[in-house]
């Protein structure tokens, strides 16, 4: 099971996660990052790399 973490005191919402994620994890909510859809996450990491205040974790 994987679990994304966002730490919502790191996360500026840009966004970049939800456009980058190829399945859709993230949503933005309350203007900050949100693993809404965390059972589609395939483990890629592409969200780690593309958040430029390293807000997220993907843990297996």
């Amino acid at each position: 099971m994987r679990i994304v973490k966002v730490d919502t005191e790191l996360c500026n919402g840009c966004g970049e996660c939800v456009q980058q994620c190829p399945t859709e994890v993230f949503d933005i909510v309350d203007g900050k990052a949100n693993g809404a859809n965390t059972e589609n996450c395939m483990a890629c990491r592409l969200c780690e790399t593309v958040c430029p205040n390293y807000a997220i974790q993907v843990q297996e």
